[in-house]
């Protein structure tokens, strides 16, 4: 079974984490593009308040997800996502934070961890990586948003040890699940970003691939997948979607695949209980 299962569910595309879902009591989810009223370039799930389109279809898109899930938007928490490695914890305080208005999102945070049920974690991405977390034996879980900066940063090192800090969670009992995202087949980067690579990771041999003079392509879901495993997590308990937003753009929206404005699809999880 695939560990993203792709489902209609009124009238939009959505991806659900079934690898997560079917082994703890979590609802996680990645949506497509598919199924909003937002006009081109941002046509038509875009779920980014932060990209130029209008709030009110954003707004609009984003209370057709959370009715579609049932996963209401005032319980929605979401972080300012600023490319950094910053971890917050988060609970029933924090709830709407970032889930109607930018201005309210968590300043400087990359990734959230809860142990509060009926609220709801919340990143936006366009080719980054989504990092879903979950400890089925404390009730705990995480999401960050890893693009190559904060992969760099080692973001999946710091969910783990920030979830470890606060509730005990053994790296050995994580589940994790890895969502859509640009893929190395079309991902090239330059010799700054290659270096920055090459600097901060020991595996960067296994996620960098000569492309041309002054050139590479960057995996970056295996560098995750690799920091993952680093951190403590058993490979069994990681799951990788496999799935290109660039070579997928009619089902996601990528930055890379437009070449200009285009929107944000959303990752999210939240505890059954």
């Amino acid at each position: 079974m695939s560990p993203f299962i792709r489902e209609e569910r009124e009238g939009l595309i959505i991806w659900r984490v079934a690898f997560l879902e079917e082994q703890v009591p979590v609802k996680a989810f990645y949506s497509s593009r598919r199924g909003g009223v937002s006009r081109p370039p941002y046509n038509t799930l875009n779920l980014g308040l932060h990209v130029g389109d209008e709030p009110e279809a954003v707004l609009a898109n984003r209370r057709r997800l959370a009715g579609s899930l049932d996963l209401p938007l005032e319980g929605w928490i979401a972080g300012e996502q600023v490319h950094g490695n910053r971890v917050a914890l988060v609970g029933g305080q924090d709830a709407g934070r970032g889930a109607v208005k930018m201005d309210t999102a968590l300043p400087g945070i990359d990734a959230l961890v809860t142990a509060t049920g009926g609220v709801t974690l919340v990143a936006f991405y366009a080719d980054c990586v989504p990092l879903f977390f979950v400890d089925p034996v404390k009730g705990v879980v995480g999401l960050a948003h890893a693009g190559w900066k904060g992969t760099v940063l080692r973001i999946g090192s710091r969910v783990v040890a920030a979830m470890a800090a606060a509730f005990n969670s053994k790296p050995a009992d994580l589940i994790a699940a890895i969502g859509p995202a640009v893929g190395p087949c079309c991902y090239q980067v330059d010799t700054r970003v290659a270096g920055a690579v090459k600097e901060r990771l020991p595996w960067a041999g296994e996620v960098l691939i000569p492309d041309g003079h002054g050139h590479y392509r960057l995996d970056l879901s295996r560098a995750n997948y690799l920091e993952l495993l680093a951190a403590g997590l058993k490979a069994g308990n990681i799951a990788v979607a496999g799935l290109c937003t660039c070579c997928r753009a009619d089902e996601f929206f990528s930055y890379r695949a437009a070449g200009g404005p285009t929107g944000r699809q959303a990752a999210l999880i939240s505890l059954s209980r």
